[in-house]
């Protein structure tokens, strides 16, 4: 089975798993396969928006359930749940609404907002336009960049694979330094008096 076949076969579930995880490098990827003619880029924002959706709401009631005292036992999320509380207490709606464009501190929001206590009516609803603003924005940068590229390097067919390729590899890349700064700060973490 060749990759253009696996894309065909999983792409929407690989997308709905990483959405509901993270997302963002996945959801360009997918609209880039939109522009490619493998998706259906409205394909693409629903599921997109079905992951991070399913995702936030669970994130949020395990951090309801479990509350500050499962932050507190994680000592390596402090700085960024502290920079939350801070966001939350300043700009409740907007935090909620747009926490997924916040670099840093995207996973650990909707745990600290569910330990804030905010209603779970109003989280769902607001989650909901926040997830749907980030799908359609970020799906549609990925077909857009598809439609880039093909302006400048003309036929994209010629060249799918090697973007494809190249936007996994970024997407790496980031997971790894994101893994090794986890790694260090856990490290710098435990050498601390």
């Amino acid at each position: 089975m060749d990759l253009h076949q696996l894309i065909i076969d999983y792409g929407y579930w690989a997308l709905l798993i990483g959405t509901f995880l993270e997302g963002e490098t996945i959801l360009v990827i997918a609209g880039f396969l939109a522009y490619s003619g493998y998706f259906q880029l409205p394909w693409v924002i629903l599921t997109a928006f079905a992951g991070t959706f399913a995702g936030d709401q669970s994130f949020f009631y395990l951090g309801r359930y479990k509350g500050i005292a499962f932050l507190e036992k994680r000592p390596l999320w402090h700085s960024k749940t502290d920079k939350v509380f801070d966001l939350l207490h300043r700009h409740q709606i907007k935090v909620v609404l747009g926490f997924r464009f916040l670099y840093g501190v995207r996973n650990v929001t909707p745990f600290v907002i569910g330990a804030s206590r905010m209603h779970p009516g109003k989280f769902f609803l607001l989650n909901g336009l926040g997830a749907g603003i980030w799908a359609f924005a970020v799906g549609y940068l990925g077909f857009s960049f598809g439609d880039m590229a093909e302006a400048i390097l003309g036929e994209i067919k010629h060249y799918e694979t090697h973007f494809l390729l190249g936007l996994i590899a970024i997407g790496g890349l980031m997971f790894w330094r994101s893994m090794h700064l986890a790694k260090r700060a856990r490290e710098n973490a435990g050498n601390a008096p």
